[in-house]
């Protein structure tokens, strides 16, 4: 009995340990309860805000964009387009998009107006089943563009290339593929004087460098607060152009620009700070001169109406190609000629000329030299409007020679900062055109 009553009395205790051991654990999981509610409730609280700042984001990009003039004209224009295809396509006809032909012969020369003008020849692109693929990726691309207008943003064409992965049947393989959209885009859009930069496409590169007599004003994207930037006060070193220079605007009380070809020429009128003996703004073009730094020369001239002298190599490159798109504009994208071209401009040196006063030592002229400065005698609408540069290039040809900004180093390391800068700004009138 007693055995019994012992065995009985364990078998009453064991319910007791296990309900103190719930006692003990209960706390613990209303304790991990709670925790686990609260983080659900942050989590669930912070995706809401989050939610809600995307959605007043979208709600405030438009009405904030669409107050600038340019931007509403840039967001009609995709619209128009885009309502156009889709009328075409509910009519069950076939939807096309024109595109001026790009090249030098539908290219037209005015001296009046100082720059290249696309001509009339068009390229259609029409939806058919061969094109629909490129049809989809210029719709896109213009979405794209539309998109960050309303959003005030900007992509590179870097940027708009890995965007299209997303895209499915409609991305690009290659950049090169994407280029070329953005290029018949911006193309299309020219004739209504809208440019790549509002349709919010930027260059990957920055342009040039920036010394001298020159403040620019550049308002925060974000906040509108304006920063002064002073062009005497960045040492040895310059400012650098950004990639799209629309937003800047300018303090100056410089005479002229001087707009320089080579990095080692800039650096050293930079170092001797040419730009206070001789009241100016130097500008680094840096072989031929990229987008951004074309505008910003062209924005720094009309609007400070300043004159522009171009300091280049004496070769048929730095002549057709680096000073002539500099001034003019290029074959290939005389569409953007309006906006990225300098008629101001005119060409300070070094000329032919300069190679028989100045004795300047040459190197002999190139076959692929010759070839381009016989197409620029025979094809070029702005040489064959002006005797003078016709007279200069056959010069060239006659000598069989070119000469570097760096020749002029032969007589002295700041020859030509003492000496030849000096003369040649003394007769700007003698300037090529």
């Amino acid at each position: 009995m007693a055995a019994r009553k012992k065995k009985s009395a364990g078998k009453k205790k064991a319910p007791a340990r296990k309900s103190a051991a719930k006692k003990k654990t209960a706390p613990r999981k209303k304790a991990a309860a709670k925790k686990s509610a609260a983080a659900k409730k942050s989590a669930a609280a912070k995706k809401s805000a989050a939610a809600k700042k995307r959605a007043a984001a979208k709600k405030k990009a438009p009405a904030r964009k669409l107050e600038d003039k340019s931007d509403r004209l840039t967001v009609k224009l995709i619209r128009d387009s885009a309502l156009d295809v889709h009328q075409h396509i509910l009519r069950r006809a076939k939807p096309d998009l024109e595109f001026p032909v790009r090249s030098l012969g539908n290219v037209s020369y005015s001296r009046k107006k100082g720059y290249f003008e696309i001509g009339r020849q068009k390229k259609t692109r029409t939806l058919t089943v061969n094109t629909v693929k490129s049809f989809a990726q210029t719709l896109r691309m213009m979405g794209l563009s539309k998109e960050l207008v309303e959003a005030n943003d900007f992509a590179t064409k870097r940027d708009a290339y890995y965007q299209s992965k997303n895209w499915d049947a409609a991305k690009f393989d290659e950049q090169s593929e994407s280029d070329t959209v953005m290029d018949d885009i911006e193309a299309m859009f020219s004739v209504n004087r809208v440019s790549r930069e509002q349709l919010r496409f930027v260059p990957d590169e920055h342009g040039g460098a920036v010394a001298g007599r020159l403040v620019v004003l550049d308002p925060d994207r974000e906040t509108g607060a304006v920063e002064r930037i002073d062009c005497t006060r960045f040492g040895s070193g310059a400012y650098t152009i950004p990639s799209s220079v629309e937003q800047l605007s300018f303090e100056t009380d410089a005479k002229f620009v001087l707009a320089i070809e080579t990095g080692g020429i800039f650096q050293r009128l930079q170092s001797h700070k040419f730009w206070q003996s001789h009241n100016c703004i130097l500008v680094s073009l840096a072989g031929v001169p990229a987008r951004a730094t074309r505008r910003f020369i062209r924005k720094l001239s009309d609007e400070c109406h300043l004159p522009v002298y171009a300091f280049v190599d004496c070769d048929p490159y730095g002549i057709s190609n680096i000073y002539r798109t500099l001034k003019v504009g290029s074959g290939n994208a005389a569409h953007l000629s309006q906006f990225f071209c300098v008629p101001q401009a005119s060409f300070l040196g070094v000329t032919p000329q300069d190679i028989v006063d100045y004795r300047l030592p040459t190197h002999p002229l190139q076959e692929v030299d010759v070839k381009r400065a016989k197409d620029a005698l025979k094809n070029d609408p702005f040489f064959k409007a002006h005797p003078v540069w016709q007279k200069a290039i056959e010069q060239l040809l006659k000598m069989g020679v070119r000469a570097e900004q760096q020749a002029l180093a032969m007589w002295g390391l700041n020859y030509v900062i003492e000496e030849y800068l000096p003369a040649k700004l003394a007769n700007t009138k003698a300037f090529l055109p």
